[in-house]
């Protein structure tokens, strides 16, 4: 049998397939399709601190080969999460990660403090991303702010903690550094590109928010190259990889990029069983390439510069 159990700093999962906050729902809606006790874990959708109506309508449309949405945390608030979600997602029978956002830093530390609480919670994913929601993408393209909410976070709850970061940034290390240093214990990467569709017809975007996040295959190759450059900057870092992951090969592009974990986001849209299925796909291939252990794969990718002439040049017939 393979050992696909992972680290994620303090977290340990039974394998490395999550699903990804704002496409899974709250599990619930999911169970009758996926075998949630399989999954590595699970990541309901974001929570804030009050309920949110979320942005107008239309809120999703779809793009070549991607989804741009602008759903805008939509959801009722942590007091609801709390009393009607936590309590069936207790019985999944896998981790449960609380994906949270705050309006500010002070709205992040009091849901943390308040969920750290809860039993029932294996970590918390801190959405410092969100490209639909202003605060919560000014905050996670500076620096120091993300170091200092992860700082005072940790303060305040004995939960592991995942900072998930924006991809709308000059430098995706520094950000990762800094949650690193103000003491996460892995962060995702990545969230949503801000994109725009526009009908020329109407000379107006298709979104009523104008604007949206980017998700889907389109934005694999820059999601991979994201993980692969925070793997070597930050080796000691965990990573989960996000962004178009829909088969297993996707799936192991990211683990030898540097990610110790992945999560399925666009594909359950329209493939709800992606995630389990993934489970067993990974499980027989490593089984069929006699790897072991998952964790022998992780951060494998070497860098064509690297390969010494010998190695490169082709070899002799005969």
């Amino acid at each position: 049998m393979v050992d696909l159990r992972v680290r994620l700093g303090r977290l340990e999962l039974k394998n490395p397939v999550l699903v990804a906050s704002g496409t899974f729902g709250y599990i619930r809606e999911m169970a009758p399709f996926v075998r949630l006790d399989r999954l590595g874990g699970v990541i309901p959708k974001t929570v804030t601190y009050r309920p949110r109506a979320g942005n107008p309508t239309p809120r999703t449309v779809e793009t070549s080969s991607g989804l741009l949405n602008a759903i805008g945390l939509d959801n009722d608030g942590i007091d609801h999460f709390r009393e009607h979600h936590l309590p069936y997602l207790r019985t999944v029978g896998t981790a449960v990660i609380a994906n949270i956002a705050g309006e500010d830093e002070d709205q992040f530390v009091a849901m943390a403090e308040t969920l750290g609480g809860d039993p029932g919670l294996a970590g918390l994913e801190l959405n410092v991303s969100c490209p639909n929601v202003s605060h919560g993408l000014d905050l996670g393209i500076d620096p120091d702010a993300v170091g200092r909410l992860v700082r005072r976070v940790r303060a305040v709850t004995p939960l592991p903690i995942i900072a998930k970061l924006t991809p709308n940034v000059t430098d995706i290390v520094a950000i990762a550094r800094a949650a690193a240093e103000g003491g996460a214990d892995a962060v995702s990467l990545i969230n949503t590109f801000r994109g725009l569709v526009v009908n020329w017809r109407k000379r107006r975007p298709v979104l009523a928010n104008d604007v949206g996040g980017l998700s889907g295959p389109a934005i694999k190759p820059l999601a991979l190259r994201m993980v692969w450059d925070v793997a070597r900057a930050l080796p000691d870092l965990p990573i989960i990889g996000i962004g178009g992951i829909a088969s297993v090969d996707d799936a192991l592009e990211f683990l030898v990029a540097g990610a110790s974990a992945i999560q399925v986001g666009t594909a359950t849209f329209y493939d709800p069983t992606a995630s389990d299925r993934l489970v067993g796909d990974l499980s027989r291939i490593l089984e069929e390439e006699k790897i072991d252990d998952v964790n022998d794969l992780i951060g494998t990718l070497r860098s064509n510069r690297d390969v010494s002439p010998v190695e490169s040049a082709p070899k002799a017939k005969g």
